[in-house]
C-alpha cells in the first residue's frame, strides 16, 4: 500500500516536471551535468547553514528556513536527473553510478552544515542525533547497494532518500515560519520539570531526532530483507548444484553402461587439446571430459612410510587446467554424486573401488606383477585394463542433459603391459 502511493506520488511529480525535462534536454544538458548541479546545490545547502551559524544568534531561524528551502530545491534535481536519462535516452551504467556517488556526497555534505550550526548554537543533543540520523542515511543507501552487488532487490524501508530530503527540506522551512511569527527564543515549560520540553528549533531538530531513529531501522530492515533473500538464493544455487552433480553421475552411469563398443581407433573429435598430467606423485589414473580441460585426478594416498591408507586408499582432486592449471579439491556435491570414488579393502593390500555415480563397474587397487607397482585394473568388453585415462567425449545438448557421445577407458593391457589398450563405450 505504501509503496503504491509513493509510485502514485511520484509518477504525478514526474508529470509535472517532464515538460521541465524536455527543456533541460533541449538545452544540451546531460544527466550527469544535472547530477553535479544538485550536488552544488547541496554545498549551497551546507553554506547557507555555515552562514547560519558564524553571523545569526540563536535565536534567528531565518538561515535554516532558507536552508530547507535550498534542501528542496536540490532535491528536485534528484529527479530530474534520471527524467533527463530516460526521456533523453541518455542512461548509462556511469551515470547511474555517478548519481549514487554524488548523491552521498550530497547528502553528507548537507549533514555537515546541519551539524556545524546546531554545534555553533549550542544544539549539543540535537547535533548528535543529526550526525545519527547521517549514519543511518548512509547506511540505508549501501545496505541497498550491496544487496544488489549480490544480487538481491532491496528497495524498502520507511526513509529511502527523497523522505529525507522531504523531511529535512519541509520542517527546516517550518521552523524558519515559525521563528518569524513566534521568535527563535520561544519555549514551552511543564510544571515539575526543570528544563524547557519544547522550543522554536524544536520543530526541526524533533524530525531529525525520529530520522535518527527511523533510517536505522530502515537499514536493518533492509539487511534482514537481504538475508532472506541470500538465503533463498543459496539454497537454489545448492538445490541446483546437487541436481547438476545428480545429472553428471546419471550421465556417467549411463554412458558406462552403454550397449555399443566402437573400435580402438576410432578418431577423436574433441575440439580440445587435453593436457596429460605430469610431475604427479603416485598418479594412478586420471579422468578428463568435456567442455574443458579441467582434470580429475586419482592418487594412491600413502602415509609417511610409503604404505596405503586403508581407510582411504586413493586420493581425488582437480587439477584444474582451464583455470591456470591449480590444484583443487571436489566440492561437497562432486565428491558424494559425481566423481568420488568409494573404496573397500579386500585384505593384502587389495581394494575394490567404485564410482559413487556408477557403483556397477567395480575397479580393482593392487600391485602389478609386471612392476610390483599400485595400479588400478578394470574388465570392460572382456578386457582387463590398467586405467591410465578416463575420458567422457560430450558432443552438444544442454548443461543438464549433455548429449554424451561414449566413455573412452585407455590403459595397458594386464596381461601384457606393453600392449596399449583403449576401449569405447557408446549409449
Amino acid at each position: 500500500m505504501k509503496a503504491n502511493l509513493r509510485d502514485s506520488l511520484q509518477l504525478g511529480i514526474y508529470k509535472v516536471i517532464n515538460p521541465f525535462v524536455r527543456g533541460l534536454i533541449k538545452i544540451g544538458l546531460t544527466p550527469n551535468a544535472v547530477t553535479t548541479i544538485g550536488l552544488i546545490l547541496n554545498i549551497g545547502v551546507a553554506v547557507i547553514f555555515v552562514m547560519g551559524a558564524e553571523k545569526s544568534n540563536r535565536g534567528d531561524m531565518s538561515y535554516v528556513g532558507w536552508g530547507g528551502a535550498l534542501v528542496l530545491f536540490a532535491g528536485l534535481f534528484d529527479m530530474l536527473d534520471g527524467q533527463v536519462a530516460r526521456l533523453g535516452n541518455m542512461s548509462s551504467k556511469f551515470g547511474a553510478l555517478y548519481d549514487s556517488v554524488l548523491d552521498r556526497y550530497s547528502e553528507m555534505i548537507m549533514f555537515l552544515g546541519i551539524c556545524y550550526y546546531l554545534v555553533s548554537h549550542h544544539y549539543f543533543l540535537s547535533s548528535l542525533f543529526a550526525f545519527i540520523a547521517l549514519i543511518g542515511s548512509m547506511m540505508v543507501s549501501y545496505t541497498r547497494a550491496r544487496a544488489e552487488g549480490l544480487g538481491i532487490a532491496c528497495q524498502g524501508g520507511l526513509m529511502q532518500r527523497p523522505e529525507r530530503v522531504v523531511t529535512i527540506g519541509v520542517f527546516a522551512i517550518a521552523c524558519g515560519i515559525t521563528g518569524h511569527f513566534i521568535g527563535g527564543a520561544y519555549k514551552i515549560y511543564v510544571p515539575g520539570i526543570s528544563f524547557h520540553v519544547f522550543e522554536t528549533m524544536s520543530v526541526f531538530t524533533i524530525p531529525i531526532t525520529m530520522m535518527a531513529l527511523l533510517t536505522n531501522i530502515t537499514a536493518i530492515k533492509r539487511l534482514q530483507e537481504a538475508k532472506k533473500g541470500l538465503e533463498a538464493q543459496e539454497l537454489a544455487e545448492k538445490k541446483s548444484s546437487h541436481k547438476a552433480a545428480m545429472i553428471i553421475g546419471l550421465t556417467f552411469s549411463l554412458v558406462l553402461i552403454g550397449a555399443g563398443v566402437l573400435p580402438a581407433t576410432a578418431q577423436n573429435p574433441s575440439p580440445l587439446n587435453f593436457p596429460v598430467p605430469k610431475n604427479i606423485s603416485n598418479q594412478l589414473f586420471y579422468l578428463q571430459r568435456d567442455p574443458n580441460t579441467n582434470t580429475i585426478i586419482c592418487q594412491l594416498n600413502v602415509d609417511k612410510n610409503g604404505e596405503v591408507v586403508d581407510q582411504n586408499p586413493v586420493n581425488v582432486f582437480w587439477m584444474r587446467y582451464g583455470d591456470q592449471g591449480e590444484k583443487k579439491e571436489l566440492g561437497y556435491i562432486q565428491r558424494k554424486f559425481a566423481y568420488g570414488i568409494q573404496t573397500k579393502s579386500l585384505g593384502k593390500g587389495q581394494f575394490e573401488l567404485r564410482f559413487v555415480s556408477h557403483k556397477n563397474l567395480p575397479m580393482y587397487l593392487n600391485k602389478s606383477a609386471a612392476d610390483k607397482k599400485y595400479h588400478v585394473f578394470v574388465t570392460v568388453n572382456n578386457k582387463k585394463v590398467q586405467i591410465e585415462r578416463i575420458f567422457l567425449r560430450i558432443e552438444g545438448g544442454s548443461f543438464w542433459l549433455p548429449n554424451v557421445k561414449y566413455v573412452e577407458i585407455k590403459g595397458l593391457d594386464a596381461n601384457d603391459p606393453s600392449k596399449a589398450l583403449t576401449e569405447r563405450i557408446k549409449i
